[in-house]
Order: C-alpha cells, then sequence, then structure tokens
C-alpha cells in the first residue's frame, strides 16, 4: 500500500510512523537560531488549519466481486483507487485475483485518480469487481503474485536479504498477537499457571553466550506445502499461430499428490494443456476448466493445494500487517539458518532478465534516475498538503534509487557489467547500468595524488555523500544535486551517482562553468552559481572568498574550490564534488609553520593522517557556531552592564580592552552574566535593532559593545553575529589574493579555535554524559552515533578512550571503555579485512572469509586456509599438481595469512589509525586484557564488513580445531550508504508534541504526535525508524494516561518497527522489549511480561555482555516480576546482580543503591528472613538519609519500613523461643507473611523505569505551570541545550531519567539509539 495509513476494515493496524530517539530530537529543538537559518513557517496556527485540510472525513463503499458476499470498506477521500486494488489483492478472500478493474455504475474507474475526484461516488456507492482481460504483463504480474502469497510465511527472502523484507521475532515470544484480537483473552491471573524458569543462559552469572537462540525457530515458518513446482515452462514463448489463440505463456506445475501438468495462460486465463515434458501440444486437456484465475485452477486439480492454500492465506492475514510490509531500506541478517534452496520460478526469471533495470512498472524501458529525483524536488512546496506530496514522492523516488545502486554495484563487483572503458585496467574502469553511473574508490590518473592517494580516493565518496546529503537537507529552489549512493562489497568501495543530461558527451573542462576541476590551479566562478549558492551559505556557515587561478586573477566562490558546477542539457544547475563542505580538521592536517593551541598540543596533535581529506563534521561546526553565541552574548552583556556602571560612577570612556580580555570568560565576568536574564535579553535586542538597521536610533556606545563582542568571538560580520568558515583554507595549492591576507589569517584562528573545541569541549562533554548515563551506548553503532551526535569523528575514538582512562570516575565507564576497545579492535580489523578481500576470486570467498575469522576469533593456534579448487580437481590429477596452487599464486596469497600475523596488524593499525597502543597478541589475551566476549566480536566485524554467518554454536575457544569451515560463512552483503530524505512538517509536529508532554500538557502533547505520526506514514509509508520513536512516545503518554490497552498496541508495533528496520538485536529494539514487557505487566499478561525480559536479556547479553548499567535496570525488572509471582530464590538472583551493577556504575551512595537495596530487602521479608531484610533495608535507609536528609519523604517511608520488620522480625524471635520452650504444643501466632501484590509490584515498576504519577491539586498545577514558565525564559537567554524541562508532568506524569528523585517526561531517558546516517 503505497498510500501510506490511511483507514481500512476491521480492526487495521496501519501504517504509523517514526522517529529519532527523544535525545536527538531535542537536541535539535533547542538550537538557538542566532545564525540566520530561521525556518520560514508560518507559525504552528497556520500548520494547524492546514492539517484540517487533510482529515477529510472517511466514508464506506460497498465492494461486489464474483463468486463471493459483497463487503464493505472504509476510505479516505484523497486516497487513490490503485489504493483499493492493493486493498484487494492483500484480503484472504479475494487475494488471488490481480488482473481487475473496479466499476462504478459501469464505468471503470482510472487507477491513479483520487477517490474524491470521482462523481457519484459516496457513503454506500457500491464498486464492482471486474474481470479483465489478460496481457503478457498482466500474466507475469498474476504468476508473481501468486507466487508471492505461496511464499508469503517463508523467511527466507529476509535471510537473503531480498525485497525489503526482514526479519522479526516478537510473535514468538508473545505467542501470537497481544491485546483483544490474541489467541489468550485476559484471564484472571489465578488460572494462568506460570512457567517463570529462564533457560540457564539467561541467569546471571552465567558464562555461556550461544547464538542459536538469536533466531528461535518460529512455528508458522514450517512451510504448508501447497505445490512441488509451480515454474515456466520451457515452450515458452508461444509459437506466432497459438499467439493468435491468445496464448500468453505456459506454465509447468507439479502437484502435491505428483500429477505433473502444463498450464497456458491465455488472454481469458488459465487452464490445462496436453504438453508434456517433450510433446508440444497446446489443445486443451479435459476436464476443460477455464478459470481466471491461477489459484482457483489449482484448486481444481489439487486437493492438497486447495486445503494448504486456505490454511496459508488464514495464516498471512493472521499475521501482523508490521511483519510484513516492505521496509524503506534493506536491512541485512548477519546469522541465518541453514535452509534448504527450493525452486523458485520467479526468482530464476529474475536472476535470468538480472531484471537488467527493466523495473516491472514501467513496462520496457530503463528509469531515468537523474529526472526522476529532480522533478520531485521541483514539486510545489507552499502549503502542507503540497510539501507531503512533495517529500513523499522525494522518500520513494530515493528508496527505490538505492535499491537498484546497490544491485547494480553488487553487479559491477561481480563481473558481470560491461565497462564503458573496457581497454583500461580494471582499477581505473567506469561502468553504466540501469541509467546510473559507477566508479570504483580508486585514484584514477593521480587526481588524488596531494590527498593520500588510494587512501584519499576511498573517503572522497563518503565525505561527497555527507555534502549532497547537507545541500539536500538545505533545500534551496533552483540547486540540483546527483543521486548519491556509496556502497562497500567484498573489499571494494563503489560510488553510484545519478547521470547529468549530456555530461557523456562532452570533456569536463566544457562543461564546468564553476569550481575547479584540478584542485584550484584553474578556477572559474558564475553569477548564477553564487547566487545560488549564495543562499546555503548562511545554513552552511560557508563564507563567501575571492581565490587567485593560475593566471593570478581573483575569482570569487562560495563553496570550496574542487565543488564543480555544471548546467546539464536539462538547463539545471547542478553542483557535484562537494567533499569539501566543511572546514579542515586541523587536529589531523600538520601545516608547516602553523601552530595549534594548547589544547591540542597537549593531547599530540597535530597529526598527520593518511589522507588530507579529514574534516570537521556538521554537527561540530553547529555546536562551535552556538558556543560561540553564548559566549558573544555573555560579551555583550559584560560590557552592557560595565557601562551602566560607568555611568553611574561618572561618564568615563569605556576601556576597548575589556572585550579581548572577557574572551578568556573569567569566573567574576561570569558571574557578572549571570545577573539575570534582563542584560542578556537587551543584549539581543541591541543585536537586532543594530542588524536590521544602522540609523542613529542606536546609542555609539552601544554600537561599539556589539562591534567588540563580534571582533572577540571572530563573527564575520561587525554589526551582528555571524560565524562563517572558508573551507579552503589549509587547502594544498589554493592561493589567497593579498587584499584578503587579514580575513583569512582570521579564518585560520577560527580553524584552530574549532580543532580546539572538540578536544576541550566535545569529548569531555561526551565522556561526562556517559558518567551520568545520559548516553548509554551498548555497541559500536551506538556509541559511534553519539560519538557523531556531538561533531567527533570516529578517527578520535583513541583519544576517547584516553580521556576514559584518565577519568576520575574510570569504573563507572568500564562499559563505555569495553565498547570503545572492540570497536576499535573490529575497525582495525576491518581495514584489513577490505584488503584481504580484494585479492581473493570469487570461487575463494568462503574459504577466504572463514579463515579470516579463524585467524581474527579462534583459539586455533594455525589454521590452514582450504584452496578452492578442491572441490573440482579429480584424485588422480591432483598427484602431479600438489606443489602449484591453482590460478596463479597471487589469487592465494590471502591463505597465508596467520592468527599472530592479523593480530601484529591489528595492533598495528590500531596504533597508526586511532594513535592507541593495544598490546595484545592473540585474541584470547585481547580479550583477556579487555574483558571482551568473542561473540560480540563476531557481531561487530560481521555487521561491519556485511558478513552472514550460519546460526550455529562455534567453539571458538578449542585448541584442537578451527571454530569456522568455509560452510559456516553463508553470503557476503553489501553496506550500503545513502541520503535520508526527511519529513520535515512531521518532525515539527513531533517536536511542538514533545515540548507541550515536556510542560505537562498531556492530551495536546498526545493529538500532536498523532498528528505527527500521520504525516510521517503519509511521506515515508508504514516502516520508518523516525516512526518507531513515535509510536514509543505515543505508547508511553497512553500508559500513563491510563490507557493500557492502546499503549499495548501502539509498543508492540514499535517493537516489530525496531526488529524489522533496524535490526533484531539492536540496542533500541532491546529497549522497545522492556517497554512492552512492562506495559504487558500493568495488564496482566505477566507471562509474556517475562518471556519479553529473558529476550531483552539475552539479547544485551549476545550485543554487550552482563556488566553494562542498562542490565541492572533489566534485571530490576525481571526480580520484580518475579517476586509478584512468588519465585523468591529466582528473585532474588536478578535483584542482587542489579544491586551490584548499580553500586559498581553508580557509586555506592546513589539513590539507585538505595532503591536496589529496598527491593532486595522486601524480597527477604516475603522470604520470612527478616535479619537479611532489615541489613539490606538499613543500608538503603543510610544512603537515603546521607543524600536527602531526615526529613525527605524516601528517608522516612524507609525509617517507617525498617520499624514494620523489625516488628516481625521480634514477632518470629518470640514464636520461635514459644516453641523451644512449649514444643509442639505451642500456641502459635501465625506470621503475617503475604505475597507482594499486584499493584505494589507495579508501583515499584514505575518508580525504577522513571514514570512518575504525581497526584497534583488545581493550585500545585498552576505553580507548576509558572515555574516551567519561569525556567524556560531563563534557559532560553542563558544555554538553550540544557534539557531542563523538569519539574513537569502536571495532571499526572513524568518519565525521565530513571533516578527515582527525578522527573522529567519523555523518552528522555533512553540512549540516543538510532541511527540518522
Amino acid at each position: 500500500m503505497q498510500g501510506g495509513g490511511k483507514a481500512r476494515p476491521g480492526p487495521a493496524e496501519l501504517p504509523a510512523v517514526m522517529l529519532l530517539n527523544g535525545d536527538c530530537l531535542d537536541k535539535k529543538s533547542e538550537e538557538p537560531k542566532e545564525n540566520g537559518h530561521e525556518e520560514a513557517e508560518g507559525g504552528d496556527e497556520s500548520s494547524g488549519q492546514e492539517v484540517i485540510v487533510i482529515q477529510d472525513t472517511g466514508f464506506t463503499v460497498k465492494i461486489s466481486v464474483p463468486g463471493i458476499e459483497t463487503f464493505s470498506l472504509q476510505v479516505s477521500p484523497q486516497e487513490m483507487v490503485q489504493e483499493i486494488h492493493q486493498v484487494l489483492m492483500d484480503r484472504e478472500d479475494t487475494c488471488h485475483r490481480t488482473c481487475f478493474s473496479l466499476q462504478l455504475d459501469g464505468n471503470v474507474l482510472d487507477n491513479f485518480s483520487e477517490l474524491r475526484t470521482i462523481e457519484g461516488l459516496e457513503e454506500g456507492s457500491m464498486l464492482r469487481v471486474v474481470e479483465e482481460p489478460y496481457t503478457v504483463r498482466e500474466a507475469r504480474i498474476h504468476v508473481r503474485h501468486i507466487r508471492d502469497l505461496l511464499k508469503s510465511l517463508d523467511p527466507s527472502d529476509a535471510f537473503n536479504g531480498v525485497d525489503c523484507n526482514s526479519l522479526s521475532f516478537l510473535s514468538v515470544f508473545t505467542d501470537g498477537d497481544l491485546g483483544d484480537s490474541g489467541k489468550r483473552k485476559k484471564k484472571g491471573i489465578e488460572m494462568e499457571p506460570i512457567d517463570c524458569t529462564p533457560p540457564e543462559h539467561i541467569l546471571p552469572g552465567s558464562k555461556e553466550r550461544p547464538l542459536c537462540a538469536l533466531q528461535p525457530q518460529n512455528r508458522d515458518w514450517k512451510p504448508l506445502q501447497c505445490l512441488k513446482v509451480l515454474t515456466m515452462s520451457g515452450w515458452n514463448p508461444p509459437p506466432g499461430n497459438r499467439k493468435m489463440h491468445g496464448d500468453l505463456m505456459y506454465l509447468f506445475v507439479i502437484t502435491a499428490e505428483d500429477r505433473h501438468v502444463s498450464i497456458t495462460a491465455s488472454t481469458r486465463g488459465f487452464y490445462l494443456n496436453q504438453s508434456t515434458a517433450y510433446n508440444f501440444n497446446p489443445k486443451p486437456a479435459s476436464p476443460r476448466f477455464l478459470s481466471h484465475s491461477l489459484v482457483e485452477l489449482l484448486n481444481q486439480i489439487s486437493p492438497t493445494f486447495k486445503k494448504n492454500f486456505a490454511l496459508l492465506q488464514k495464516k498471512r492475514v493472521q499475521r501482523h500487517p508490521f511483519e510484513r510490509i516492505a521496509t524503506p531500506f534493506q536491512v541485512y541478517s548477519w546469522t541465518a539458518p541453514q535452509v534448504e534452496h527450493a525452486m523458485d520460478c520467479v526468482r530464476a526469471e529474475d536472476a535470468y532478465t538480472s531484471r537488467l533495470g527493466y523495473e516491472e512498472h514501467i513496462p520496457g524501458q530503463t528509469r531515468d534516475w537523474n529526472e526522476e529525483l529532480q522533478t520531485t524536488r521541483e514539486l510545489p512546496r507552499k502549503n502542507l498538503p503540497e510539501r507531503l506530496l512533495r517529500e513523499r514522492a522525494i522518500f520513494k523516488v530515493h528508496s527505490d534509487f538505492t535499491a537498484a545502486a546497490t544491485r547494480g554495484a553488487m553487479a559491477v563487483i561481480d563481473g558481470n557489467v560491461m565497462a564503458i572503458n573496457p581497454s583500461e585496467e580494471t582499477k581505473m574502469q567506469m561502468f553504466i547500468w540501469n541509467n546510473i553511473f559507477f566508479s570504483l574508490g580508486f585514484d584514477v590518473r593521480d587526481h588524488y595524488k596531494d590527498f593520500g592517494g588510494d587512501v584519499a580516493a576511498y573517503v572522497a565518496p563518503t565525505n561527497d555523500l555527507n555534502g549532497v546529503r547537507t545541500y539536500n537537507a538545505v533545500d534551496v529552489e533552483g540547486l540540483y544535486t546527483l543521486g548519491t549512493v556509496v556502497v562497500d562489497y567484498r573489499g571494494y568501495r563503489v560510488t553510484a551517482q545519478s547521470i547529468i543530461p549530456g555530461i557523456l558527451e562532452r570533456e569536463q573542462e566544457q562543461s564546468v562553468i564553476y569550481g575547479s576541476i584540478d584542485f584550484g590551479k584553474t578556477v572559474v566562478s558564475h553569477p548564477r552559481y553564487l547566487e545560488l549558492l549564495e543562499k546555503t551559505s548562511r545554513p552552511l556557515k560557508i563564507q563567501r572568498h575571492r581565490v587567485l587561478n593560475d593566471r593570478d586573477e581573483e575569482v570569487e566562490l562560495c563553496s570550496s574550490v574542487e565543488c564543480k558546477g555544471i548546467i546539464g542539457n536539462d538547463g539545471r544547475h547542478y553542483i557535484l564534488d562537494l567533499l569539501r563542505t566543511f572546514p579542515p580538521d586541523l587536529n589531523f592536517l600538520p601545516v608547516a609553520g602553523e601552530e595549534l593551541p594548547e589544547d591540542c598540543r597537549r593531547a599530540g596533535f597535530p597529526k598527520p593522517h593518511r589522507h588530507k581529506l579529514c574534516c570537521l563534521r556538521q554537527e561540530l561546526v553547529d555546536a562551535f557556531v552556538e558556543h560561540r553565541y553564548l559566549l558573544f552574548m555573555k560579551l555583550a552583556a559584560i560590557q552592557l552592564m560595565q557601562q551602566k556602571a560607568n555611568r553611574a560612577e561618572s561618564s568615563g570612556p569605556l576601556e576597548n580592552g575589556a572585550c579581548e580580555a572577557g574572551a578568556s570568560e573569567s569566573p567574576e565576568a561570569l558571574e557578572a552574566a549571570e545577573e539575570g536574564a534582563s542584560g542578556l535579553a537587551k543584549v539581543k535586542e541591541l543585536a537586532e535593532t543594530i542588524a536590521s538597521d544602522s540609523g542613529p536610533a542606536v546609542d555609539p556606545k552601544s554600537r561599539e559593545v556589539i562591534q567588540n563582542a563580534c571582533k572577540a568571538v571572530g563573527s564575520v560580520s561587525s554589526t551582528s553575529f555571524d560565524i562563517r568558515f572558508n573551507p579552503d583554507i589549509f587547502s594544498p595549492g589554493v592561493r589567497f589574493p593579498e587584499s584578503c591576507q587579514d580575513e583569512v589569517r582570521d579564518q585560520k584562528q577560527l580553524l584552530k579555535d574549532a580543532a580546539a573545541f572538540l578536544l576541550s569541549c566535545q569529548i569531555p562533554g561526551l565522556v561526562k554524559d556517559c558518567t551520568d548515563h545520559t548516553v548509554l551506548p551498548m555497541d559500536g553503532a551506538t556509541l559511534a552515533e553519539a560519538m557523531h551526535q556531538r561533531g567527533i569523528n570516529i578517527r578520535y575514538l583513541g583519544k576517547v578512550l584516553d580521556f576514559v582512562l584518565r577519568s576520575p570516575a574510570r569504573p563507572q565507564l568500564d562499559h563505555i571503555y569495553k565498547i570503545g576497545i572492540s570497536e576499535l579492535i573490529t575497525r582495525s580489523a576491518k581495514h584489513i579485512f577490505k584488503t584481504y578481500l580484494q585479492g581473493v576470486e570469487l570461487s575463494g570467498l568462503s574459504a577466504a572469509i572463514s579463515h579470516f575469522l579463524n585467524c581474527f576469533l579462534s583459539s586455533f593456534p594455525n589454521p590452514v586456509a582450504h584452496l578452492p579448487a578442491d572441490e573440482l580437481v579429480s584424485k588422480k590429477k591432483n598427484k602431479r599438481r600438489k606443489n602449484r596452487p591453482p590460478g596463479g599464486a597471487d589469487n592465494t596469497a590471502w591463505a597465508v595469512m596467520t592468527p599472530q600475523e592479523l593480530w601484529k596488524d591489528i595492533c598495528q593499525e590500531a596504533k597508526s589509525y586511532f594513535d592507541f597502543r593495544l598490546e595484545c597478541e592473540t585474541v584470547d589475551q585481547a580479550v583477556e586484557t579487555f574483558g571482551l566476549q568473542k561473540i560480540t566480536l563476531l557481531r561487530e566485524i560481521s555487521l561491519k564488513t556485511g558478513i552472514q554467518i550460519l546460526l550455529k554454536e562455534y567453539s571458538f575457544d578449542s585448541r584442537h580445531k578451527p571454530a569456522f569451515t568455509e560452510e559456516d560463512v553463508l553470503n557476503i552483503f553489501p553496506v550500503v550508504k545513502h541520503v535520508n530524505p526527511k519529513a520535515s512538517d512531521a518532525f515539527h509536529f513531533f517536536q511542538s508534541g514533545q515540548a507541550k508532554v515536556q510542560q505537562g500538557f498531556l492530551k495536546e502533547g498526545c493529538e500532536l504526535i498523532t498528528e505527527a505520526l500521520n504525516l510521517f506514514n503519509n511521506v515515508y509509508g508504514a516502516m520508518h525508524v523516525e516512526i518507531c520513536a513515535c509510536l514509543r512516545l505515543l505508547a508511553r503518554l497512553h500508559y500513563i494516561m491510563g490507557d493500557y490497552a492502546e499503549a499495548l498496541s501502539n509498543q508492540q508495533k514499535a517493537v516489530l518497527m525496531s526488529e524489522r528496520v533496524l535490526g533484531i538485536e539492536h540496542p533500541n529494539t532491546i529497549q522497545e522489549y522492556m517497554h512492552l514487557a512492562l506495559y504487558c505487566f500493568a495488564s496482566s499478561q505477566l507471562s509474556t511480561a517475562l518471556s519479553l525480559l529473558y529476550r531483552a536479556r539475552y539479547l544485551l547479553l549476545l550485543v554487550f555482555g552482563e556488566d553494562h548499567p542498562e542490565m541492572a535496570l533489566l534485571d530490576n525488572n525481571i526480580g520484580l516480576v518475579l517476586h509478584g509471582v512468588m519465585e523468591y530464590e529466582l528473585a532474588l538472583r536478578f535483584l542482587e546482580n542489579a544491586l551490584s551493577i548499580n553500586a559498581k556504575y553508580h557509586g555506592a551512595k546513589s539513590l539507585k543503591v538505595a532503591l536496589s537495596h529496598h527491593l532486595v530487602a522486601r524480597v527477604y521479608e516475603s522470604k520470612a528472613e527478616f535479619r537479611s531484610a532489615l541489613q539490606h533495608e538499613k543500608e538503603g535507609y543510610t544512603i537515603y538519609k546521607s543524600q536527602l536528609g531526615e526529613n525527605h519523604e524516601k528517608t522516612k517511608e524507609s525509617s517507617d519500613y525498617l520499624k514494620c520488620l523489625t516488628q516481625q522480625a521480634v514477632a518470629l524471635q518470640r514464636t520461635m523461643n514459644e516453641i523451644y520452650r512449649n514444643g509442639s504444643s505451642a500456641n502459635i501466632v501465625p506470621l503475617k507473611v503475604t505475597a507482594p501484590s499486584m499493584a505494589s509490584v507495579l508501583e515499584q515498576l514505575h518508580i525504577i523505569n522513571g514514570i512518575l504519577f504525581i497526584p497534583l491539586s488545581q493550585k500545585d498545577l498552576e505553580n507548576l505551570k509558572a515555574e516551567v514558565v519561569r525556567r524556560h525564559q531563563l534557559q532560553e537567554t542563558s544555554k538553550a541545550a540544557t534539557r531542563e524541562a523538569a519539574a513537569t508532568a502536571a495532571a499526572a506524569a513524568a518519565a525521565g531519567s530513571r533516578e527515582e528523585a527525578t522527573s522529567s517526561l519523555l523518552p528522555g531517558d533512553d540512549p540516543p539509539t538510532l541511527s540518522s546516517v
């Protein structure tokens, strides 16, 4: 259903929408818009009005289908007729029809018209389904659709990474659907006997990390066999005279009963003919049965088919739609079980034609990708409906282009595409396939000689892609970029680009009218390009500047020199080669005669890097500018105050030197700046007045203040704050005119400051956030993302680790250190693996990869590589050829690698690339030294390189045989980087919704976020990472507002979507499982809650291991649920583990530890072991007392509980004494030890998960709102980035940092785990 989520019949679960994690959104929404990139949004009111346009009310139509009863269908006016087609092809009773038209009162409806444009279509109209004659294309589509229906439960497409299928295992753990449609309706809790024992490997302290549990066997996958074979017949295509009888093609079928039949697809439908495998006889066979649908024909001839096909469709329709909707971009699985390879006509046909770019839906022609990509950008965008249509079109074309480019890149590397310059050597070759241009990441014609040769040519494409992403995001009308996808496959990097019309017919020198083709020797400019690029310069912080060309003439540019402007034959202005959109990173670019600031020198910079294309990230540039803006405001405020003070004392002149000194942020100056927000507000007002109008209205002294502040922070304008970078500074070969020397000097200083800012602010900031656990990476990808969000490049990973090692809170950063080290090891191994694979021919691929994995991970000291020819060479010949490896020595150079050599290389790579000393000679030593897990290293290396391995238990530690054989390597997938077009309006709504919730207006927030969900669906379709975040937030809001069923349904979608779009063991998926478990528990589905928590624990063990702060939360959850079902021994194991982890990561005196003690004490109380209970509760009480004081309610609660425990202990002792004295005749008072109530367990669950329900009076509410507003103002002026939305949660709620003492709502507690790449 391309149409995104619209109303559907039945309990239609339709497409929802997905958003980045709470954190990253907040970060963006608080950016001060000082640098002039205000959005051109007409304010919220206008968008509120526009939304109404979209929410046309739905209506119901009746559908009449031949052979079944008429049924009703809910539709919405802006749906297309085609979408009704899709629904009918998906419904259980009409799914076997593909070739039909819809008619209203005898008129055929056009597939592509919207329902609201159709005359006479209204509530209750009757639409008739009318069977249409087939064409060859329609017959192919029909067979393809039937094959898809037959394979609808078969997961092999997901394991093979085909057609945007991906895996999901949630239904295995929830036993089908949750909620009312589930198999288990809500029963009373008592009736449900619960088996709570987790598998052995999930228990705390277990050292086993099985791999098979990652992909549990799903019962539905045992395929119901409907047919043995369905394939194209060898008699195709029909001969001329049969064609004139209406034969379109022939099929060959073997039924489950082993009957061989030949079928004719004709214009009127399908019938049996009399052909056999060797005799052609197209005459109809008996029984003469012509059916418009292939399914109806097969039902006639095979009873097994009839029974199983009906069952299969029933099961297919029962699955959650999110388990079967295609994802927008392909997700690959790094493990897969052994699957039988079955015959499949459609797959075989696709392989033959290799779908040579002839896409199904545009018959007979390849797609003009460039035209599609650019036309969608040109669509109008004045109001919301137009913008939605435009964004949807852009997103769709991008995901199609990415899929086609990936397929093409693989074909190029596998040698299936002819080069356009076949006579040149392989590295130099270029390819065109399906209207996409492919080039390899090698330095051809010494283009990058001065920048690092092949290494520079390898990073240039990703830098270029970042540039394309950025210019696309700024979205200036009239400026065009190329569709760009970067694919890493089998050790090669392929860049796929759409083709500028006419560029292949002319030489590059003639076409480039802006920029330089030789890195700055010859440079040209063009007024139209300057005008277009000027519009991007503010948001991208790029300074317009002049450079000298080879004839010493000045040329004006507004980008880096190698950014080229070409006008295509279509008259559009294209820019390409955007690899230096962002300023250079001086820490990795030593320049003779330039000295870096003290911060950089202390850290050992500048360091020569392998290439000279190191740039700062856009996030860093933005953070730096924001930092400078705050400095600017403070300086100006201080000076204004000084002026005021001076005026009061005497009207003496203002010292100009004051501002320069102010730049160093002296403490006194800062104190002065804190003197209320009024000073800053004045500065803001003043700065705006001066910037807007330099009339005499402004007092010259005040003007001087602004000028001084501008100068001090390095602003390019002297009247307003405006920081820009010149991307050509320090670029080899670029010269600047004499007249610009001052400007160049200032720019050099700015770049040095930015390099120092990364080391002195961003890295310490990241480490601090990790220490406070506001950032909680669980694996390499989430750590890399946390770094990227703060503008820290991965090449700084070694520096981040050094900083962690030197941090005073080193033990609390243990998890970060482990993740960092394993990321360092696997990235270094990946660099080596890349060059290793380039020397392997196709036939040796599985042997080479398994050999590499053995050297990398197996304890077996001397693995021997199996050379590829073994399978084929006959035994006799073999004797003579023993000494000579087939294919010459060079193709088998990989076979001589040894584990010692590989680990030596890894350590060298870590030192030279990341500047970090690893000091380990074998994998076992690395695992021992750093506390890593081999299974985690295997996962990381597989994800980074695209390897897929067999799902089985590997004996990594065996010293007698290698862990991997070549049969264990199933596949190698491409690793794809592409642009991610965004849904801007939806994002806006999501942010406004978040802000409302932060302020405590839950209902309004909920409405805005629901609206965002609709808009996201409109743009992205049903599946997307951003929809996932939206669903998670909605679930949490519904939960807080007491609507458990709605919370369950939304969270279930969030889990499914996270599994499908991010991966079944992605850290985000682990978190979604935990949220879902909580909502299940609250809905009394206890066994489901437990199995979800066990799944989350298993995944976290696999992805990282046990020693992670998040594990404490998980174990507390598990322990509480077990306590609730009276499994005390088990509960204690988990709770005590959580206690020790909390003590390690939060400090023995933290409130988290106090809470942990209390939870353990409660279990001991239930077991009537009062001494242990008292001991733990005392610990907790001591912490509360020291942290919160005697009078805090927590301290009092703890003290009361202690008294209660003491009384019970005394009572127990009395009873014991009584027994000792009087023997069995003692009069025993029964002890009051009760099982915990579900409500009390749920209350504790809320506390540890940071969900607080606060009952508030009206007066409290008013005070709270006033407080929020006051804080908001303070926040705005002083620092936009602190997440202060504290004392929130009016009416019901707050959910936040998981420390019971705080309460701020939203998934702020979830670490940012969704990659926005």
